[in-house]
């Protein structure tokens, strides 16, 4: 029996007419007693269909989304039907949808929900969350929030109106979610094993953070349509901007847990490089389901088959004097059984705590404690007896003896995936609006964050001129 697949047009047609069903007398969108409201500003990355892939207890099950029609909209409402229809746990939301021209003007006009949440296209982002702020709403963003100077200038005055409007503006960092992550940092903060972070070298960095994607991807149990502006710099921003946004902000949240940096003073550039993946026609369609490169790809296209995108890079940054390497790096698709992998060291006087995430890991993250000095007699000791305290706070955390050190064993209830993230990023966005206002270090960190990353841009392109 053949599988009825309805048209993403007509799909979404049906939501919105269900909406009016369910709804007002008047044909308005029935509101319940919950205090959050969600907007969703013109969806065109899947990051803002999977903040709703479970349903909040202090959110309005109507959501109210304004984008222009075409295809990141109808995916976009694709992936949330999926969520509504699946048969665990089903999600119950009501999208109203609003399609005009004017779709910004009209989100601002109506006001009809209290928190915007933006995951699209980059281009104009940093302008929509000035904007969205100006007008008194509380804004969740994807990243990269700034792709470049100009959009670093717009966000760190966003966060100055959103201060004066007394409203929340804020970023989805995922990977302070991913357990090893978390113990990794755990981990640094006690001196005991860890000793002192090392300030290390442009050579030895004290700490490194490497990132590995791929276009070609599996989300929510299929393969991700990716929309063709997404290999577009100019909309969706350089590698060097967008996925080392989470890889900065784990260097700034690690080794200086709760404190404010100072864009101004903390940061000093190094060097900064950048560099393409090649796509060609055939793997663009594959991904895109587009037949042709549209016109603003071709400035980037080679002997007239070839994409050539600027989604690499890699900086070195001294933070407080510290160290650092960031890189990312996308291929097309990964090898059978592989995935997107990431490798994280934090260099200590007396350990060195890794993430790696190879073949030898079954390409999950696997975190590994090993002790400078292998003739450190008591180290050992001092470790078993911080594992009690890991232990009170991540119940079921072990230890296992290697060659080089010890393996953390993490029990497998906190892996709980990355779609799963956005769930906690969201849950813990509305504590800080519940409690009317965000930790006193997010809002400079985040200045900071969008700082580095554009600065690194800046480097790499005036690098390359010399």
């Amino acid at each position: 029996m053949k599988k009825l697949v309805l048209p993403a047009a007509l799909l979404a047609l049906m939501i919105s007419c269900k909406n009016k069903e369910s709804g007002n007398s008047d044909g308005s969108a029935a509101k319940d007693s919950s205090g959050i409201t969600l907007v969703t500003l013109d969806p065109g990355h899947f990051h803002a269909a999977l903040v709703q892939k479970e349903m909040y207890p202090d959110v309005d099950s109507n959501v109210y989304v304004y984008a222009p029609e075409g295809q990141d909209l109808d995916l976009h409402l694709k992936r949330i039907e999926s969520y509504n229809t699946r048969a665990e746990n089903p999600t119950h939301w009501k999208e109203n949808i609003y399609t005009g021209a004017d779709f910004f003007q009209k989100m601002v006009q109506e006001k009809k929900g209290n928190v915007v949440v933006m995951s699209g296209n980059n281009q104009k982002k940093a302008e929509y969350v000035l904007n969205t702020v100006e007008a008194g709403l509380n804004v969740l963003a994807d990243k990269p929030m700034a792709i470049d100077k100009a959009g670093f200038e717009l966000v760190k005055n966003a966060f100055a109106k959103a201060a004066e409007k007394n409203v929340l503006l804020y970023d989805i960092m995922t990977e302070r979610f991913e357990i090893n992550t978390m113990l990794q940092r755990e981990f640094s903060q006690i001196k005991e094993v860890f000793g002192d972070l090392e300030k290390g070298s442009p050579e030895n960095p004290a700490v490194t953070k490497e990132s590995v994607h791929y276009l070609y991807k599996f989300v929510s149990g299929s393969v991700l349509q990716r929309p063709a502006w997404f290999l577009d710099v100019t909309q969706q921003g350089e590698g060097i901007v967008d996925v080392t946004t989470h890889l900065v902000d784990l260097v700034q949240w690690e080794c200086f847990p709760e404190q404010a940096i100072d864009y101004q003073k903390d940061i000093e550039m190094v060097s900064a490089k950048r560099w393409t993946t090649p796509i060609t026609l055939s793997q663009f369609s594959e991904i895109t389901k587009q037949p042709a490169f549209p016109d603003y790809l071709k400035k980037d296209i080679k002997n007239d088959s070839v994409l050539n995108v600027y989604c690499n890079g890699a900086f070195n940054y001294k933070l407080r004097g510290v160290n650092a390497k960031v890189s990312v790096t996308w291929g097309y698709k990964a090898p059978e059984g592989t995935g997107d992998t990431h490798y994280s060291i934090m260099r200590g006087t007396r350990a060195n705590l890794i993430i790696r995430q190879g073949a030898e890991q079954k390409y999950k993250p696997v975190l590994y404690i090993e002790p400078v000095k292998q003739s450190d007699a008591g180290f050992e000791k001092e470790l078993t007896a911080a594992l009690a305290g890991i232990q009170a706070k991540y119940p079921g955390v072990e230890l296992t003896k290697i060659a080089k050190g010890w393996q953390v064993m993490v029990p497998e209830k906190y892996n709980t995936g990355h779609e799963a993230h956005f769930g906690q990023v969201m849950q813990r966005y509305l504590q800080f609006l519940k409690e009317k206002k965000l930790p006193d270090w997010e809002v400079p960190n985040m200045i900071a964050k969008y700082f580095t990353t554009t600065s690194a841009l800046e480097l790499a392109k005036k690098s390359e001129t010399k």
